[in-house]
């Protein structure tokens, strides 16, 4: 678990889980911990206290849904459904991201684990009318979600 891992080991393993910086600070000053589900309270007590910055610092660390770049393991393990997708709904999920990304400033941001390209496609597409406000805060729950899978992982 993470209690055994050295400082800048566990700030790497950190980061993977959520790229905010003072995310990663804010965890790594509550070490040790008890339990996973201490860990688990920790991120969000950790996430509860930081503002739009070190959220865009979070999603700045994540490939677009579907892009080219996949980046790693987790990330491929995340988005595997979205290859399978066919080439048209590859295409209008790239065109939606580059809407997304044009009207709110950072990337498209869902829990991605267990979703295929068509249910992202439509939950991207059901998200773009939102105000800048509300889908930040949408957006930053669902890096909270992705956050404490890979805690999961890393906890195994």
């Amino acid at each position: 678990m993470l209690n055994a891992l050295g400082p800048e080991e566990a700030r790497v393993a950190l980061a993977r889980c959520c790229g905010s910086a003072r995310w990663v600070t804010g965890m790594l000053a509550r070490r040790p911990w008890a339990s996973t589900a201490a860990l688990h309270a920790d991120a969000d007590q950790v996430w509860d206290t930081l503002g739009s910055d070190d959220f865009l610092d979070a999603f700045a660390h994540h490939p677009r849904i579907g892009g080219n770049s996949q980046g790693d393991g987790w990330t491929r393990q995340e988005q595997a459904r979205v290859g399978d997708a066919a080439p048209t709904i590859q295409a209008a999920l790239r065109e939606a991201n580059d809407r997304y990304f044009d009207r709110f400033g950072y990337i498209f941001i869902v829990c991605a684990t267990g979703k295929g390209a068509e249910e992202m496609l439509g939950l991207l597409q059901a998200r773009l009318p939102n105000d800048p406000g509300r889908e930040l805060g949408i957006a930053a729950g669902e890096q909270g979600r992705i956050t404490h899978l890979r805690l999961d992982k890393l906890a195994t």
